[in-house]
């Protein structure tokens, strides 16, 4: 049983946040989408946690007491402008830029959690810093996930060049995948059509991928886009009616040659009418071209299966990371510990 004193209470406070990061990375599995309204609360848990162990170091008399503003101050100013900037670059998503800062100001130093025979985590860094911690335990959670699709693939009979770093998927539950396509109609590419924005042209177009399966000659005409739609954000439980019969479609479209395919484009001015679509939306569909949204149309209306990236969000191994950190702490500094680097 966790045993409670006054000195715990900030830490206890923040294992709050276990919890609340668990149900954020549910959701963005889920969804891929995360409220704002999420961070502030876990922030005001951070800073007021933060203000009970800062009156307990000052004054500042003692070296321990020097450190602990070092660690805050390593937490503080470091990872939320190192979070920025991946998310800035793309590296990551807006949410789990938003999970690693509010985790720099709720975890800026080791907790301790006294349990019957042992104290918790385990493994601590000699830094000190324990938001650095449950990033580092991401990263190798995170780096943990290519292996494991490569033996699901391997398992599945997917033999393939992206085998760890996709998954064969059945083009009927595209409307309620996520991630983007790692094919094109001449080979794989790393820049496939984005699911949410394809979810977004079917919403606009008021059809369902079932419908354009079926009747895809008649479909890459523009004239045949009436009156559009509302897109919305492409996210999955965001969806409409247009979506209801994509998972039932099993046998509207059999693989065909893409190069037929790819040639009637030319009898249209915007086959597909993609520019029409992407000049009426608000935005961008999630950095869309009309080509990629034309080449991703000609691919899922030609192929039974296709290769889809994983599309999981950081925020999933920032999560284990966080448990890893709180029972075990740093598996990185426990491996260098354990070779007799450290």
């Amino acid at each position: 049983m966790l045993t409670a004193t006054t000195d715990m209470l900030p830490d206890l406070l923040r294992l709050l946040a276990v919890p609340a990061l668990g149900w954020a990375a549910w959701r963005d599995v889920r969804t891929r989408r995360l409220p704002n309204r999420l961070w502030a609360p876990l922030v005001a848990i951070g800073v007021l946690a933060l203000a009970i162990d800062t009156s307990g170091h000052l004054p500042m008399t003692t070296v321990e007491d020097r450190l602990f503003f070092v660690r805050v101050g390593v937490s503080v100013l470091v990872l939320p402008p190192l979070a920025y900037g991946l998310w800035w670059i793309g590296g990551f998503g807006g949410a789990d830029a938003k999970a690693l800062m509010t985790l720099a100001v709720l975890f800026p130093t080791y907790p301790v959690f006294y349990l019957p025979g042992d104290a918790y985590p385990l493994v601590a860094t000699s830094l000190g810093v324990f938001s650095m911690t449950i990033l580092t335990n991401a990263v190798v959670v995170g780096l943990a996930y290519p292996l494991y699709l490569g033996v699901r693939n391997a398992l599945h009979g997917d033999i393939s060049p992206i085998m760890f770093v996709g998954r064969r998927t059945d083009v009927a539950a595209l409307t309620h995948e996520h991630g983007r396509l790692f094919e094109t109609t001449e080979g794989f590419t790393r820049h496939g059509l984005d699911v949410d924005a394809l979810r977004m042209y079917l919403r606009w177009r008021g059809t369902s991928l079932s419908a354009l399966r079926t009747d895809p000659e008649t479909c890459r005409d523009p004239a045949s886009v009436g009156v559009t739609n509302d897109p919305t954000d492409g996210a999955v439980d965001a969806a409409t009616a247009t979506d209801t019969d994509a998972a039932t479609d099993t046998d509207a479209a059999t693989d065909t040659d893409a190069d037929t395919d790819a040639a009637t484009d030319t009898d249209y001015d915007d086959p597909w009418a993609a520019e029409r679509f992407l000049d009426e939306i608000e935005g961008s569909a999630y950095g869309t071209t009309p080509e990629d949204l034309r080449e991703g149309l000609r691919v899922v209306t030609t192929r039974e299966t296709v290769w889809l990236s994983p599309g999981v969000p950081f925020i999933v191994p920032v999560f284990l990371g966080l448990v890893v950190a709180l029972t075990y702490g740093d598996l990185v500094f426990g491996l260098l510990r354990a070779v007799g680097a450290v």
